[in-house]
Protein backbone atom coordinates (compact mmCIF):
# COMPACT_ATOMS: atom_id res chain seq x y z
CA UNK A 1 0.00 0.00 0.00
CA UNK A 2 2.72 2.30 0.93
CA UNK A 3 4.35 1.85 -2.31
CA UNK A 4 1.37 2.42 -4.31
CA UNK A 5 0.49 5.93 -2.15
CA UNK A 6 4.53 6.77 -2.91
CA UNK A 7 3.92 6.50 -6.30
CA UNK A 8 1.14 8.19 -6.90
CA UNK A 9 2.58 11.01 -5.25
CA UNK A 10 5.56 10.94 -7.58
CA UNK A 11 3.30 10.69 -10.47
CA UNK A 12 1.13 13.98 -9.25
CA UNK A 13 4.97 15.87 -8.99
CA UNK A 14 5.77 14.89 -12.27
CA UNK A 15 2.83 15.71 -13.58
CA UNK A 16 2.98 19.04 -12.04
CA UNK A 17 6.35 19.79 -12.76
CA UNK A 18 5.75 18.75 -16.72
CA UNK A 19 2.41 20.90 -16.74
CA UNK A 20 3.84 23.93 -15.58
CA UNK A 21 6.88 23.62 -18.14
CA UNK A 22 4.56 22.98 -21.08
CA UNK A 23 2.48 26.31 -19.77
CA UNK A 24 -0.59 24.39 -18.91
CA UNK A 25 -0.48 25.09 -15.20
CA UNK A 26 -0.55 29.03 -14.54
CA UNK A 27 1.49 29.89 -11.51
CA UNK A 28 3.35 33.32 -10.21
CA UNK A 29 6.38 33.39 -12.72
CA UNK A 30 8.91 33.24 -9.28
CA UNK A 31 7.52 29.99 -8.26
CA UNK A 32 8.17 28.98 -11.81
CA UNK A 33 11.03 27.04 -12.03
CA UNK A 34 11.15 27.96 -16.24
CA UNK A 35 10.28 31.54 -15.80
CA UNK A 36 13.72 34.02 -16.32
CA UNK A 37 15.13 34.97 -13.22
CA UNK A 38 13.77 38.42 -11.89
CA UNK A 39 16.34 40.03 -10.38
CA UNK A 40 14.26 42.82 -8.35
CA UNK A 41 12.54 39.99 -6.78
CA UNK A 42 13.31 38.85 -3.14
CA UNK A 43 15.49 35.39 -4.00
CA UNK A 44 13.68 32.03 -2.64
CA UNK A 45 14.58 28.69 -2.86
CA UNK A 46 14.51 28.46 -7.29
CA UNK A 47 16.73 31.47 -7.57
CA UNK A 48 19.81 28.87 -7.20
CA UNK A 49 18.55 27.08 -9.96
CA UNK A 50 17.50 29.83 -11.99
CA UNK A 51 20.82 31.44 -12.00
CA UNK A 52 22.35 28.59 -12.55
CA UNK A 53 20.43 28.33 -15.59
CA UNK A 54 21.65 31.10 -17.24
CA UNK A 55 25.65 29.72 -17.67
CA UNK A 56 24.36 27.74 -20.35
CA UNK A 57 21.82 29.73 -22.08
CA UNK A 58 23.45 33.05 -23.01
CA UNK A 59 19.99 34.46 -25.15
CA UNK A 60 17.95 34.20 -21.54
CA UNK A 61 20.56 35.39 -19.36
CA UNK A 62 21.37 38.56 -21.69
CA UNK A 63 17.31 39.09 -21.17
CA UNK A 64 17.92 38.95 -17.78
CA UNK A 65 20.92 41.29 -17.03
CA UNK A 66 18.95 43.89 -19.56
CA UNK A 67 16.16 44.01 -16.57
CA UNK A 68 18.28 44.42 -14.06
CA UNK A 69 19.73 48.37 -13.17
CA UNK A 70 23.42 47.48 -13.84
CA UNK A 71 24.76 49.87 -16.59
CA UNK A 72 27.01 47.81 -18.56
CA UNK A 73 29.02 48.03 -22.22
CA UNK A 74 28.97 44.56 -24.15
CA UNK A 75 32.47 43.59 -24.95
CA UNK A 76 33.83 42.21 -28.15
CA UNK A 77 34.15 38.34 -28.34
CA UNK A 78 37.50 37.04 -28.13
CA UNK A 79 36.86 33.47 -29.26
CA UNK A 80 41.10 32.67 -30.27
CA UNK A 81 42.65 34.71 -27.18
CA UNK A 82 44.56 32.49 -24.73
CA UNK A 83 41.50 33.20 -22.26
CA UNK A 84 38.76 33.49 -24.58
CA UNK A 85 35.67 35.67 -23.66
CA UNK A 86 32.32 35.32 -25.39
CA UNK A 87 29.52 37.47 -24.06
CA UNK A 88 31.35 39.51 -21.80
CA UNK A 89 30.25 42.82 -20.22
CA UNK A 90 32.15 45.85 -18.81
CA UNK A 91 29.97 46.83 -15.43
CA UNK A 92 30.22 50.50 -14.96
CA UNK A 93 27.71 49.97 -11.67
CA UNK A 94 24.35 50.35 -10.72
CA UNK A 95 22.53 51.67 -7.56
CA UNK A 96 26.08 51.29 -5.94
CA UNK A 97 29.09 53.28 -7.31
CA UNK A 98 32.01 51.09 -8.65
CA UNK A 99 35.90 51.69 -7.48
CA UNK A 100 36.57 51.16 -11.19
CA UNK A 101 34.64 49.30 -13.85
CA UNK A 102 35.02 45.14 -14.61
CA UNK A 103 34.71 42.98 -17.06
CA UNK A 104 32.18 39.89 -16.36
CA UNK A 105 30.67 37.05 -18.34
CA UNK A 106 26.75 37.55 -17.78
CA UNK A 107 26.26 35.15 -15.39
CA UNK A 108 28.86 36.92 -12.95
CA UNK A 109 27.19 40.05 -13.84
CA UNK A 110 23.69 38.87 -12.63
CA UNK A 111 25.07 37.93 -9.76
CA UNK A 112 26.57 41.08 -8.73
CA UNK A 113 23.18 42.66 -9.57
CA UNK A 114 21.19 40.06 -7.29
CA UNK A 115 24.18 40.72 -4.42
CA UNK A 116 24.43 44.58 -4.37
CA UNK A 117 20.33 44.27 -4.58
CA UNK A 118 19.60 41.76 -2.06
CA UNK A 119 22.55 41.55 0.03
CA UNK A 120 24.49 44.57 0.13
CA UNK A 121 22.22 47.60 0.69
CA UNK A 122 19.98 45.40 3.11
CA UNK A 123 23.42 44.64 5.67
CA UNK A 124 24.50 48.30 5.50
CA UNK A 125 20.54 49.15 6.25
CA UNK A 126 20.56 46.68 9.15
CA UNK A 127 24.51 47.31 10.46
CA UNK A 128 24.38 51.20 9.99
CA UNK A 129 21.21 52.06 8.99
CA UNK A 130 22.61 53.65 5.69
CA UNK A 131 23.32 52.90 2.28
CA UNK A 132 26.53 51.44 0.63
CA UNK A 133 27.50 54.12 -2.03
CA UNK A 134 30.82 52.51 -3.70
CA UNK A 135 32.09 48.98 -4.02
CA UNK A 136 36.03 48.68 -4.13
CA UNK A 137 37.47 45.68 -5.71
CA UNK A 138 40.31 44.47 -7.34
CA UNK A 139 39.47 43.04 -10.28
CA UNK A 140 37.81 40.56 -12.73
CA UNK A 141 39.28 38.93 -15.74
CA UNK A 142 43.00 38.00 -15.29
CA UNK A 143 44.31 35.16 -17.44
CA UNK A 144 46.00 33.15 -15.13
CA UNK A 145 45.99 29.89 -13.20
CA UNK A 146 44.67 29.42 -9.63
CA UNK A 147 46.81 31.58 -7.33
CA UNK A 148 48.80 32.35 -10.11
CA UNK A 149 50.58 29.02 -10.18
CA UNK A 150 52.59 27.80 -13.37
CA UNK A 151 50.80 24.85 -13.56
CA UNK A 152 47.50 23.53 -13.01
CA UNK A 153 43.41 24.80 -13.21
CA UNK A 154 42.86 28.12 -14.73
CA UNK A 155 41.10 30.42 -12.13
CA UNK A 156 37.32 31.55 -12.52
CA UNK A 157 39.43 34.81 -13.01
CA UNK A 158 40.53 33.97 -16.90
CA UNK A 159 36.70 33.60 -17.95
CA UNK A 160 35.56 37.12 -16.24
CA UNK A 161 33.46 34.76 -13.93
CA UNK A 162 35.20 35.91 -10.78
CA UNK A 163 35.59 39.23 -8.80
CA UNK A 164 37.63 40.08 -5.81
CA UNK A 165 35.60 42.72 -3.37
CA UNK A 166 38.33 44.62 -1.31
CA UNK A 167 35.82 46.88 0.98
CA UNK A 168 32.86 49.85 1.03
CA UNK A 169 32.36 53.05 1.34
CA UNK A 170 29.13 54.04 3.03
CA UNK A 171 26.83 57.23 2.23
CA UNK A 172 28.19 58.90 4.77
CA UNK A 173 31.77 58.63 4.02
CA UNK A 174 32.28 55.67 6.00
CA UNK A 175 35.25 52.97 4.86
CA UNK A 176 34.77 49.47 5.40
CA UNK A 177 37.57 47.24 4.75
CA UNK A 178 38.14 43.20 4.35
CA UNK A 179 41.45 43.50 5.28
CA UNK A 180 41.78 46.06 8.44
CA UNK A 181 37.73 45.34 9.52
CA UNK A 182 37.48 41.59 9.46
CA UNK A 183 39.49 40.38 12.45
CA UNK A 184 37.61 42.81 14.83
CA UNK A 185 34.80 42.84 16.80
CA UNK A 186 32.80 45.34 15.92
CA UNK A 187 29.86 46.93 13.82
CA UNK A 188 32.32 46.68 11.08
CA UNK A 189 33.62 42.89 11.00
CA UNK A 190 29.40 42.15 11.92
CA UNK A 191 28.76 43.92 8.46
CA UNK A 192 31.16 41.98 6.84
CA UNK A 193 30.12 38.90 7.73
CA UNK A 194 26.32 39.60 6.40
CA UNK A 195 27.99 40.42 3.73
CA UNK A 196 30.16 37.48 3.03
CA UNK A 197 27.33 35.03 4.29
CA UNK A 198 24.25 36.99 1.97
CA UNK A 199 26.82 36.83 -0.98
CA UNK A 200 26.27 32.87 -1.02
CA UNK A 201 22.81 33.55 -2.42
CA UNK A 202 23.66 34.91 -5.64
CA UNK A 203 27.15 33.28 -6.34
CA UNK A 204 27.95 29.66 -6.23
CA UNK A 205 31.58 30.46 -4.75
CA UNK A 206 32.48 33.20 -1.99
CA UNK A 207 35.70 33.06 -0.46
CA UNK A 208 36.57 35.33 2.77
CA UNK A 209 39.17 35.33 5.28
CA UNK A 210 38.28 32.57 7.09
CA UNK A 211 38.84 30.04 4.17
CA UNK A 212 42.63 31.41 3.56
CA UNK A 213 45.56 33.93 4.11
CA UNK A 214 45.43 34.27 0.23
CA UNK A 215 42.29 36.07 0.93
CA UNK A 216 42.75 38.19 3.90
CA UNK A 217 41.94 41.18 1.82
CA UNK A 218 39.29 40.34 -0.30
CA UNK A 219 36.34 38.53 -0.81
CA UNK A 220 36.33 36.34 -3.85
CA UNK A 221 32.91 35.48 -5.56
CA UNK A 222 32.23 33.47 -9.05
CA UNK A 223 29.65 31.72 -10.71
CA UNK A 224 31.60 28.79 -11.41
CA UNK A 225 30.36 25.01 -11.05
CA UNK A 226 31.43 24.11 -7.64
CA UNK A 227 29.68 25.23 -4.09
CA UNK A 228 31.70 27.13 -1.65
CA UNK A 229 30.85 29.36 1.14
CA UNK A 230 33.70 30.11 3.82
Amino acid sequence: MGRWIALSLVLMIAGAVVSVWRGWLDVPAEWNPWAPLDVKAAPNWLTGFKLMRLRGNPELCAQVLRSSPLRVTPQADSPDAKCPLIGAVRVQGGEVALSSSFLASCPLAVAYAMFERHTLQPAAQSVYGQRVARLDHLGSFACRNVYNRESGALSRHASADALDIAGFRLADGRSISVLKDWPKQNQDAQFLRQVRDGACEAFSVVLSPDYNAAHRNHFHVDVGRWSVCR
